[in-house]
């Protein structure tokens, strides 16, 4: 008999859901994995610019969900973009919860050409921008700006589901994570 594994994903985004649900199914492949979205609110800006901005956006999400609804896992989600010392990149923060522990996680780096950056900083959504510079239409429920700069050699979804993978090491080996000596 399969148990199912419920997740709530705190966005609608299929992107977003599709990539936690690959995790969850990688990990728990004797589980029927139950994984929906939900419309959770950041409390930061639509595009968020920093690390520290980003990252809160996706607690925000999780603990929205955490509040709202019940699920054996809460995922989170949230990209966004900074200048660094060496140019400018786009990137996304991951948050996993599961009642007892919330672990944090970060995509790499997308380099960003300066000039779609600085639209950013205008306060334009990077999604928008991307879908002005290379004329497509809601690239950010496609691959989003990591396919179209990267020629689909990877995409927003392959890279939330790295930083995912990478985040779940906590709740796989619990013991080893809660040691402090």
């Amino acid at each position: 008999m399969l148990y199912s594994l419920k997740i709530i994903v705190g966005s609608k985004n299929p992107v977003k859901i599709n990539a936690a649900k690959h995790i969850f199914a990688m990990y728990f492949p004797e589980h029927e994995i139950d994984c929906q979205g939900v419309d959770a609110p950041s409390n930061v800006p639509d595009q968020p610019i920093g690390e520290e901005e980003t990252r809160v956006g996706a607690q925000n999400r999780v603990n929205y969900c955490k509040e709202h609804y019940q699920a054996h896992y809460y995922v989170a989600m949230e990209g966004g973009a900074e200048q660094f010392s060496y140019g400018a990149a786009t990137f996304a923060y991951v948050v996993i919860d599961n009642a007892l522990n919330q672990v944090v996680g970060r995509s790499s780096n997308l380099p960003l050409p300066q000039v779609l950056y600085n639209a950013l900083l205008n306060g334009e959504e990077l999604g928008d921008v991307m879908d002005k510079a290379f004329n497509t239409t809601n690239v950010k429920q496609k691959g989003g700006a990591i396919g179209l700069l990267t020629n689909n050699h990877a995409t927003r979804e392959s890279t939330y589901t790295q930083a995912l993978t990478l985040a779940m090491a906590p709740f796989l080996h619990a013991d080893l994570y809660s040691q402090t000596n």
